[in-house]
């Protein structure tokens, strides 16, 4: 009965994954992954040490850091894994972390903006942001910026966004972008993620004929920590139907798709599911609405990037 159960587990699996492997290598290359210590960002670092890469773990984390780093180097061999401090749901934090790399660091071939917080009760960052826009998008956008001069002199390069099928839950609302006046976590998280899809579009087209390309993806409904600020029956839900979900492993497949993957050069801000190419909302292929949360964005965090 046992086996039974779990061939039907392996089945659901199969069905809701789509399997790729590639023996691609990425020695000499240097990335940087945020929310590297658990999750799905711990098993893209696994994987992107495996293949030979210098990992750079973007933590706030630092003991679970320190674990997860054990844990690799453990697994893969590679004792190229460093730890830097990046909070970013606080800006100083998300310099400060920029300022060391762009001063140690020769290059960065790929940055993956993995780190989130999901349907949270409302809150604000250090500097006043409603949470959820704040680290998935602001924080993400504030260190892309900062960090897109090095990845460029480092090309070829990518930039890899991982936002939400989520993205179609709600749309963008730039009169009330930190939800002050209404907060619903859903749609304060799918509007994040809406951002995030937003981003990827606008970044690919500024950076045409740079070399550096630009992906964002749906990881998948995954096992992870970002459940943990669910009400209680959402959660005992999750493990019900975790047949139909996907571990961290299969979840960060399609970040390191989109990460290693040769052929996607053409397809720079392009939308990505289950290791593939897929249709995201009408809303998130809106290039207008795209440049005016570039300019709120920017006004925001008091950047000037054109």
């Amino acid at each position: 009965m046992e086996i039974c159960c779990s061939g039907r587990i392996m089945h659901c699996r199969s069905v809701c994954c789509n399997h790729w492997s590639s023996e691609e290598r990425l020695d000499g290359k240097t990335v940087i992954i945020t929310g590297a210590n658990t999750g799905i960002g711990k098993e893209t670092a696994r994987d992107l040490a495996r293949r030979g890469a210098r990992i750079i773990m973007a933590c706030r984390d630092l003991e679970r850091a320190e674990e997860a780093r054990t844990d690799i180097l453990e697994d893969t061999g590679n004792e190229n894994v460093v730890i830097r401090k990046l909070d970013l749901s606080d800006i100083k934090s998300i310099r400060a972390f920029a300022e060391i790399i762009n001063k140690e660091e020769k290059q960065v071939n790929i940055l993956i903006n993995n780190a989130g917080i999901m349907m949270c009760p409302f809150s604000k960052t250090a500097d006043g942001f409603e949470m959820q826009l704040g680290v998935n998008h602001l924080g993400h956008f504030l260190l892309t910026y900062l960090l897109l001069d090095l990845i460029k002199r480092s090309a070829p390069a990518r930039i890899v966004i991982v936002a939400s099928v989520a993205h179609t839950w709600t749309g963008l609302h730039l009169d009330d972008i930190n939800s002050e006046r209404s907060y619903d976590p859903m749609k304060a998280y799918g509007q994040s993620k809406l951002a995030n899809v937003l981003f990827a579009r606008s970044l690919a087209k500024r950076l045409q004929g740079s070399g550096v390309s630009v992906f964002s993806l749906h990881p998948g409904v995954v096992q992870s920590d970002l459940w943990r600020h669910q009400h209680q029956c959402i959660q005992v839900a999750v493990k019900i139907f975790r047949i139909f979900t996907k571990t961290t492993v299969e979840g960060a497949q399609t970040t390191i798709y989109c990460a290693v993957e040769p052929s996607l050069e053409s397809l720079s801000g392009g939308y990505f599911s289950d290791c593939a190419p897929a249709r995201c909302s009408r809303t998130a292929s809106n290039d207008d609405l795209a440049q005016k949360l570039w300019e709120v964005s920017c006004n925001i965090l008091g950047i000037t990037w054109q």
